[in-house]
């Protein structure tokens, strides 16, 4: 199963009012887990950067003049994050901005059922809760201590740690691959051509007998109640 984490970060909170994208960041998911594919840039925004925005994510005006406009990389884009689910934090400000963009360039939006929303699913587990990432952080024992200032791309690969947790963590010694191996797929399907046989499920008469023995050592079993 692949999913899309998925940040941005921007000039401002509204692009009806003339804000722009300055930095997609997205991570690849495999069955839940990072695969090592990002996509990655940083936008020239073609507008001044507020002194707010600055102070959040310190992408400045004379390092954004140098980087691509979104147009340049929209297919790109688009390419990477395919039809997949968009893992997103507080998705409605993030595909409000994306579907400006694209609105820009005559393409079409990005669903926002395709979202899934780990603010909502923070508040949903943690009712009451900060459900702010630096929080989400914190309670998952996940070290963000090289988030100064906000980044897409950071904040992305913290999201997908975040992510893991809030829909069930992973079991400890549990190893999980994007792809099974070719000997892990014959050891659960059987060589190729292979007759499949019915499995025999009947417990032996020596394992009814210690069943039995073992069901008499219970006291007030509570199949027997009532």
């Amino acid at each position: 199963m692949r999913e899309i984490v998925l940040d941005t970060e921007t000039t401002g909170l509204d692009p009806a009012t003339g804000h722009r994208v300055v930095e997609i960041g997205c991570v690849e998911l495999l069955n839940h887990l990072p695969s090592g594919q990002v996509f990655h840039c940083y936008l020239n925004p073609e507008r001044p950067m507020p002194a707010e925005a600055l102070a959040i994510h310190g992408l400045s005006d004379e390092f954004l003049a140098d980087k691509p406009v979104f147009e340049s990389i929209a297919e790109p884009f688009l390419a990477f994050i395919g039809e997949d689910p968009l893992i997103i934090h507080n998705a409605d400000f993030d595909l409000k901005f994306l579907n400006w963009e694209l609105k820009l360039l005559s393409r079409d939006p990005l669903v926002k059922s395709r979202a899934i929303d780990t603010v909502a699913l923070a508040r949903r587990r943690f009712p009451g809760s900060p459900a702010n990432l630096d929080a989400l952080c914190r309670r998952f024992g996940i070290d963000n201590s090289s988030r100064d200032k906000h980044g897409a791309l950071l904040d992305a690969e913290l999201l997908a740690e975040v992510y893991l947790e809030l829909i069930g963590g992973r079991e400890p010694g549990l190893a999980l691959a994007a792809e099974p191996s070719a000997a892990a797929q014959v050891a659960r399907e059987g060589p190729a051509n292979a007759p499949r046989l019915p499995r025999p499920h009947a417990a032996s008469p020596e394992e009814e007998a210690a069943h039995t023995a073992f069901l008499g050592t219970l006291t007030n079993p509570i199949w027997t109640a009532g």
